[in-house]
C-alpha cells in the first residue's frame, strides 16, 4: 500500500538540512531504486522552485511499505529526523487516484 510520510520542519532548518542532505537523499534513492517510490520533495518556504536563504518548511514522500508499522518505522529513521530538521512526521495511508 502506498503511504504519505509528511514531515515538518523546525525553525531555521537549512543549515541543518543542507549538511545532512546527502544521507537523506541516498536513503530515498534505495526506495526508487526498489521501485517504491511514486514522489519524493521539500516544500519551499517562499514561493520558488529554488528558495535560497529561505530554506524549506518540511518535505513529501509517497512511498509503498508493507503496511504501516513499516512506513512508520522508516520515517523515524530518516537522517533529517535523527538530525532535528524535523519537528514533526506524520505518516498516513495514501490512496492514489489520479493520474
Amino acid at each position: 500500500m502506498l503511504y504519505a510520510i509528511i514531515s515538518t520542519d523546525v525553525s531555521d532548518s537549512l543549515s541543518v538540512r543542507m549538511q545532512v542532505r546527502p544521507a537523506h537523499l541516498d536513503r530515498v534513492q534505495l526506495l526508487a531504486d526498489q521501485g517504491r517510490l511514486i514522489i519524493a520533495g521539500p516544500h519551499p518556504a517562499i514561493d520558488s522552485d529554488n528558495p535560497g536563504e529561505a530554506g524549506f518548511t518540511g518535505s513529501l514522500i509517497i512511498a509503498e511499505f508493507d503496511s504501516l508499522e513499516e512506513a512508520n518505522e522508516w520515517a523515524n529513521t530518516d537522517p533529517y529526523l535523527l538530525a532535528g530538521v524535523y519537528d514533526k512526521v506524520t505518516v498516513k495511508p495514501f490512496k492514489k487516484v489520479l493520474p
